[in-house]
Parts: structure tokens; sequence; C-alpha cells
């Protein structure tokens, strides 16, 4: 009865915290925020403006004074303060879910997924950082043991499972078996490069610069592995964007 009772009353909070996204899954209620990992702050004082689709939305039209970041790069910890400000008003966020219980919410147990490949220091950036913004403890996944988990795969059985996860920062694969991770490779290069490339291939082309949204809409609406059926019929995928011509800086 008081182990039921201490389950309903502990937060145990999963966060995917990606270069590209912000994802926060609770315990008994499943994914609760998904936001873009953007964080928008005043240059002088660091005052917190906006974040995620808020803050998203200012990237490349911000005045002088404010400042449109991303506090992870490649899968870590890049910005310090903001990635701290950003875990901890999402944590915040979380509790206001459960303020109407009627008793006091203990802070959270937090698990969170961190790629294969980083070092000691990138781990204790991550930690301390969840810490501060208001853990009460914080547990590691690597992400390619997290991504077979979510997907259902029989980590626990003794034969090999093939894990491929493309983020926005990092490319994990990974074979894990007996519940472990026998080899794995984190790369670098990911959906953010795949953004680049058709930013740079549209200004190459066409002569015009495209905002990085509008080239992730791109890659988000025709961009694909295989190809599809349209183009197996000889009809190519299209799709209409607006950039500024780089010839005369007009829309």
């Amino acid at each position: 009865m008081f182990e039921k009772l201490w389950r309903l009353a502990t937060l145990d909070v999963g966060i995917d915290l990606g270069t590209a996204n912000v994802v926060v899954h609770v315990r008994g209620k499943g994914v609760v925020i998904r936001q873009p990992s953007v964080v928008a702050r005043h240059m002088k004082t660091k005052e917190i403006l906006a974040m995620g689709d808020e803050a998203k939305k200012m990237l490349g039209k911000n005045p002088a004074n404010i400042e449109v970041v991303r506090p992870l790069r490649d899968g870590v910890i890049a910005d310090f303060d903001a990635a701290e400000a950003m875990l901890k008003h999402y944590i915040v966020e979380v509790h206001e879910l459960y303020k109407g219980l009627g008793f006091k919410i203990p802070r959270p147990r937090v698990a969170i997924g961190i790629p294969s490949g980083v070092t000691e220091v990138e781990r204790r950036a991550v930690q301390e950082a969840a810490l501060e913004a208001g853990a009460r403890a914080v547990f590691l996944i690597e992400e390619p043991m997290a991504a077979a988990i979510g997907s259902g795969l029989p980590v626990e059985k003794a034969e090999g499972q093939l894990i491929c996860d493309i983020g926005g920062g990092t490319s994990e694969i990974g074979v894990i078996s007996l519940g472990g991770l026998v080899l794995n490779r984190s790369l670098r290069v990911a959906g953010d490069e795949l953004t680049e490339s058709i930013q740079n291939f549209v200004r190459l082309k066409y002569n015009l610069l495209l905002g990085e949204s509008t080239a992730e809409e791109v890659k988000i609406a025709v961009g694909s592995a295989y190809p599809q059926k349209k183009e197996k019929e000889g009809n190519p995928l299209q799709i209409v964007v607006r950039g500024r011509s780089l010839e005369d800086g007009l829309p």
C-alpha cells in the first residue's frame, strides 16, 4: 500500500535532451512536453525571454539585444546556463501538472538520454545541469539503449539487436544483446547537417537564401531515405519555399 502511494506521489521523468528537440515523458502520463531545444535571452542581462516554439520563431528575426541559442550541439551541452534554464523550465512545467493533488510532490527522479560517445566531462555537465534544475536524482542512459527499449526490441535476449537513431546533432548506431551495448558508434553527423545541405543546395542552384526553419520544413515534408511512390512513377516530390534572393536581397 505504501509503495503504491509513494509511486503516486513520486515523479519519474524521462527526458530526451536532443540537439533539435526536448521530449519529456512522465511515468503513467506518457509524453507531456515536446518542444524545440531553443532559448531566447537578453544579450546583456541573460534574462530568459522565450523557450521552445516561441524562441524558435525568433531564429533569424531577433533584434540585436536578443540572442537565440541552441543549448546543445552535436548531442552535448554547449551552453550550460541555457541548458540548465531549459531543464528547470520543463521540470517546473511538469510539477504544474500535479498541483491539484492536495499534497506536496517531491522533486522528480530524472532519466536523460545521452549520446553513447560522450566524454566523462560531458556526462557530468548533463548531470549537474539536471540537478541544478531541480532533479532529486539523475540517471543517464545511452541513446541507442533508450531507443531500443522504446521501440520494443527484446534487449534482454541473447541475440543481437541493431538500432540506428538519427537525431538532430548525432546519429547513434548500436548492437544490443543481453541488456547491454555490445558495439556502438556515435556520429556527429545527423539531421542538422541534412538541413544545412538543403540550404547549401538551394543557395547554389537557385541563388536563394533559406532560413533554417524553412529548410527544416523541406526536409520533413519531402525528405526520405527511400524513393517515394510518386518518384518511382517519374513524378518528383515538390514543395514551394520562400527565401531571400542573393542577387538583390529581396524576398
